[in-house]
């Protein structure tokens, strides 16, 4: 599947939980994962309908097995988060990473490994490492 189109905040919440447990996972190894987090207290049928969104759009994979519904991501959670950053570095930043990281750090001091991490991973995609 090719990516196309941002998920809504709700339904990234959904995939993020998805990805974070041993899928394939039911609705409820959701809410609990979910409804753990923080005090926002989730519906059943809010999250029955994240899915079944999810499922329409190509990113879960759902199996009916006995009473219970079963879902797989169909989309890798790395996969996804290059996605939406590749988007929001084109679209914010004119697709320049060093534009990017300039906005991040700007006004905060790098400590030493910070910059010695930027530099091994500039020298990296050079070739030189």
């Amino acid at each position: 599947m090719t990516l196309t189109k941002k998920l809504p905040d709700a339904e990234f919440e959904i995939m993020k939980a998805i990805w974070q447990l041993q899928p394939p996972v039911t609705s409820g190894m959701i809410m609990d994962l979910l409804n753990g987090e923080d005090e926002k207290i989730r519906k059943l049928q809010t999250v029955h309908t994240l899915l079944n969104r999810l499922v329409d759009r190509g990113f879960l994979r759902s199996e009916k097995k006995g009473k219970e519904r079963f879902f797989t991501p169909l989309i890798d959670r790395d996969k996804y988060l290059q996605f939406e950053t590749n988007k929001f570095v084109k679209l914010y930043h004119g697709g320049s990473l060093l534009n990017l990281v300039n906005t991040v750090y700007q006004g905060r001091e790098l400590s030493s490994v910070e910059i010695a991490e930027l530099v091994k991973w500039a020298n990296e995609r050079r070739g030189e490492i």
